[in-house]
């Protein structure tokens, strides 16, 4: 079968154009959470994801609602690491553990009230980006412009906190609500990429087109043009192989995004950056 009429099908469709937006913002947010050495805080978000995927599959809500109703929680759980690194003064990554592992534990008590796990759970667990409907592609693209209108409107805040956020606040920016901002816009990609790599790799869709248009780049926005095109390559390159050989799409996606990764590592030991 050639890629023209791989194309033609609306599931291959559907998933090419959802899995296309989300991967390119989990891109460009991980520019800027691994440069503010977060990038923990989408693993940490995940695990909060498994928990409220849980409660509500054991709740018996629709397909689609399961989306929009991890949606507050997660974002509730964001603001959640926010507050622990703000006033109870502990480090990034223990706030992220302590929060991952409240979600885990409510994952797992959910999962054993409802009899074990359900081939629903299983789903969100790794991924099913074929399995992607009308409507989650028009959500997608609905918070796809959402988000990117957000980081526009603050990405010279958002850049600013990034390199120095001593400076920052001493410049004028309010800090405080650009974290906010950014912990937010992570809990809604980490929601959003669940279907098109699964909970348990959705922080290698965020970390690994970031590290790898890191080695590469010679500026910031060059970086996120560069993480933006890998992750488009990656996710394209995984439908069609999935779909092709018939092996699961999205740890097919993070393979390939490891691929791309370990070419720019190389590449740069071979022809250093001026």
């Amino acid at each position: 079968m050639s890629l023209f009429q791989m194309f033609q099908y609306g599931f291959i469709q559907r998933a090419t154009v959802a899995g296309s937006l989300i991967a390119v913002l989990c891109a460009i947010l991980g520019v800027f959470l691994v440069l503010r050495r977060l990038s923990l805080i989408g693993d940490g978000l995940a695990h909060v994801t498994f928990g409220s995927v849980a409660l509500a599959l054991f709740a018996n809500v629709p397909p689609l609602v399961v989306t929009l109703a991890a949606l507050p929680l997660v974002m509730l759980a964001s603001l959640g690491i926010l507050k622990l690194m703000e006033r109870a003064k502990i480090f990034g990554d223990a706030a992220v553990g302590i929060v991952a592992s409240l979600g885990i534990a409510v994952g797992v008590l959910m999962t054993g009230l409802s009899g074990g796990f359900s081939v629903d759970l299983f789903s969100y667990l790794f991924g099913n980006i074929l399995s992607v409907s009308r409507e989650e592609v028009i959500i997608a693209a609905v918070l796809f412009l959402l988000i990117i209108t957000a980081i526009s409107l603050y990405y010279y805040e958002l850049l600013a906190v990034t390199f120095d956020e001593e400076l920052a606040q001493t410049s004028g920016i309010n800090t405080k609500r650009i974290n906010t901002l950014l912990v937010l816009l992570t809990s809604l990609i980490v929601v959003l990429a669940m279907k098109v790599a699964g909970i348990m790799l959705v922080s290698a869709l965020i970390v690994l087109p970031a590290v790898t248009a890191l080695q590469i780049a010679t500026g910031f926005r060059t970086a996120l043009i560069l993480a933006a095109a890998c992750a488009l390559l990656s996710v394209v390159g995984g439908i069609i192989a999935s779909f092709g050989l018939n092996i699961p799409a999205g740890a097919t996606i993070i393979i390939l995004n490891f691929g791309l990764f370990l070419l720019a590592f190389l590449g740069r030991r071979v022809v250093p950056r001026r």
